[in-house]
């Protein structure tokens, strides 16, 4: 597991800082809707797996990952439209 994520860092810097960024959003939005399923926090998780998946179509354009581009883009947008109701 290090020697990949040395390798990962020594490819793109700022790719792997991305992934690590993305990652804590996602799990931190799981982990409030996970713990508020019954009364959705709507406004606290629906910003974070936003963020996070901005964020995640940065390190996929850089690592020239075409499938999750799609996914980012898609997930951003879905969120996109979820906190323009929430919001507006």
């Amino acid at each position: 597991m290090l020697k990949y994520l040395r390798d990962s860092y020594s490819a793109s810097p700022i790719a792997t800082v991305c992934e690590f960024i993305q990652m804590t959003f996602l799990i931190a939005a799981s982990i409030v809707l996970t713990y508020t399923v019954l009364d959705p926090a709507t406004k606290i998780f629906i910003p974070m797996y936003f963020i996070g998946s901005a964020i995640g179509i940065i390190s996929a354009f850089i690592r020239n990952a075409v499938s999750l581009i799609v996914l980012g883009i898609w997930f951003s947008l879905m969120n996109g439209i979820a906190l323009w109701k929430l919001f507006f």
